[in-house]
């Protein structure tokens, strides 16, 4: 889903070249800067401080359209827990996307800001008592039971005369996605319920024998970061060889197909993404093969994608603080790092940083842009080229960065949250505001 831009000129603005990971509305600027949404980055620095988040509205929108034009007979719901808040339910709504939720939280912020809990799924493998009372007392579409476990409590809470539409996540035995840490399609990790060794089969022989519990489907999620279309292959087969011993078994047709998301995009030039158009083809083809070779009727697919839509819309800015040479390295460190941005020390994710705000004619040099915490591993840019000449006060802006980051960032060091702005059509709004440190007193309550 990667987009390579061709050089243009409007109005004095040139389209960059060679910036094919960055949103397709990136414009290059006089003196160095980026433009995204029509606005000026170095202008959202000095409007809103920095780190910031940028959000490029349309981007996010054209995403959403280019995976239902894909998967038109498809249900195509948005993982929430790469990016959310207010505004995004919001476009997912109005894009008629449906929505992944793993939380009462991010299920709640969804529901109150007028999202259709119907068009919501709640995942987790450990999900507590306020998920599943939340999930109820809202509404939502389905629950994904990821353990033996909630099948009892689940069918307590719903109560003799209640009725919730469920999904059994399974596993299928698949290794994929870009790091060991967020492949979950293997029996080796803690989500889901194994096809290998007879636990999925049993857990759908208990939900069966629930009359308030109705299962519509099998759900599955192979891991994240993943960029060959063989693995979803592999997984339709394995799930329909087990929708069709589970008609033999029970006479169940199963109307729904879950195949998850992880659809892997580039974060730096040159580097592998999914080819959506593919995946859709070949997933369609696979999936009626197998099952006019099982005899059973096509089930209707759903798919989530997060990163896929929130990631190369978003954008982070950061202003430089220092810049140190220590031996054959240098050190360009910023006012942000792993408290907004954890991926690179969890899983070694590399980016490719840009100087903005000005124009440099030094040559090219390596540099490692680090965060400001107090950790050796607060690296936000190993590897990275950047003018020899960059200096503090300088803005490097950082692409890819709408998925993963700031719904995984944290109060370390009590540096706080930087926010969200939102562009499009040559106009910037806040969407999250900065987490202040009069937010951090508020919430540090004793003595």
């Amino acid at each position: 889903m990667s987009t390579v831009h061709e050089p243009t000129t409007t109005a004095g603005v040139t389209t960059a070249v060679g910036l094919s990971v960055w949103p397709a509305s990136t414009r290059e600027r006089p003196h160095g800067d980026l433009a995204v949404g029509g606005v000026p980055l170095a202008e959202l620095a000095d409007r809103f401080g920095t780190p910031v988040y940028v959000l490029d509205e349309a981007e996010v929108r054209d995403r959403c359209r280019t995976y239902r034009d894909a998967f038109p007979d498809a249900e195509v719901l948005y993982a929430a827990k790469a990016f959310l808040c207010r505004a995004m339910a919001h476009w997912m709504d109005e894009e008629g996307l449906g929505l992944d939720v793993c939380s009462a939280g991010e299920l709640e912020l969804a529901v109150t800001t007028g999202f259709p809990p119907e068009r919501i799924v709640l995942h987790g493998n450990a999900k507590s008592p306020r998920d599943l009372e939340a999930a109820l007392r809202l509404g939502v579409g389905r629950i994904v039971i990821d353990s033996p476990s909630e099948i009892a409590r689940l069918a307590a809470a719903v109560g003799p005369d209640g009725h919730q539409k469920v999904m059994v996540r399974v596993v299928p035995g698949i290794s994929a996605g870009g790091h060991e840490k967020i492949r979950t399609g293997t029996v080796d990790q803690k989500f889901g319920l194994s096809i290998a060794d007879g636990y999925a089969a049993h857990a759908i022989a208990r939900i069966l024998d629930q009359p308030q519990l109705e299962l519509t489907g099998l759900h599955c999620h192979l891991g994240s970061q993943i960029t060959g279309v063989k693995p979803y292959l592999g997984a339709v087969r394995r799930m329909v060889g087990l929708m069709s011993r589970l008609h033999e078994q029970h006479g169940l047709i199963l109307p729904e197909l879950d195949l998850g998301g992880g659809h892997g995009i580039a974060y730096r030039p040159g580097e592998p993404a999914l080819d959506l158009t593919a995946l859709a083809r070949k997933v369609r083809a696979e999936l009626t093969e197998a099952c006019a070779t099982a005899g059973l009727p096509v089930p209707r697919l759903i798919i989530e994608p997060g990163r896929a839509i929130a990631g190369p819309a978003g954008i982070a800015v950061y202003r430089v603080l220092s810049v140190k040479h220590t031996g054959e390295h240098v050190f360009v460190a910023v006012d942000g790092g792993m408290s907004d941005n954890p991926r690179p020390a969890l899983y070694g994710v590399r980016y490719a940083p840009r100087l903005i705000g000005r124009h440099s004619t030094a040559a090219p040099a390596r540099v490692t842009v680090v965060g400001r915490h107090c950790e050796a591993g607060d690296v936000l840019a190993a590897d990275a080229e950047l003018p020899a000449d960059v200096r503090p006060g300088d803005l490097l802006a950082v692409p890819v960065a709408g998925a993963y980051h700031l719904s995984m960032a944290s109060g370390y060091n009590l540096i706080g949250r930087p926010p969200v702005v939102a562009v499009r059509d040559g106009q910037a709004r806040l969407l999250v505001r900065r987490e202040s440190l009069e937010d951090i007193r508020r919430r540090d309550v004793g003595l």
